[in-house]
């Protein structure tokens, strides 16, 4: 199922055309990952209070963003990888359960 999502307010649109599924079946290639929904990196994404790291410290070609937020559907921190598509979209990467570092710099805002 890919998967689209609508202009975010304030971010613009995240299109998980090509990744949507990627992140649905994490569990699958990480045995003990969760699966993560795009709405969950969406709401993630969106929440006033994520951290973002642009570009991304772990990025290979500094083209990347990292942010770390809350989902209130999932419960759960999340950090979602975004690569700028253009002025108004972002392509969706990665998005995976935040891991302590992540659950910190969110706790504490950015590093």
């Amino acid at each position: 199922m890919s998967y689209i999502r609508s202009t975010l307010s304030g971010v613009g649109r995240i299109d998980w055309q090509h990744r949507g599924d990627y992140i649905q079946t994490r569990s699958q290639r990480r045995p003990g990952d969760t699966d993560i929904d795009p709405v969950w990196a969406d709401e993630a994404v969106t929440d006033t209070d994520a951290a973002w790291l642009d570009p991304d410290p772990k990025s290979k070609s500094g083209r990347s963003a990292r942010v770390i937020g809350y989902s209130p559907t999932s419960g759960m921190v999340i950090t979602v990888i975004l690569l700028p598509k253009n002025d108004e979209e972002w392509w969706g990467v990665n998005a995976w359960q935040a891991n302590t570092t992540d659950e910190r710099i969110y706790r504490e805002g950015q590093p």
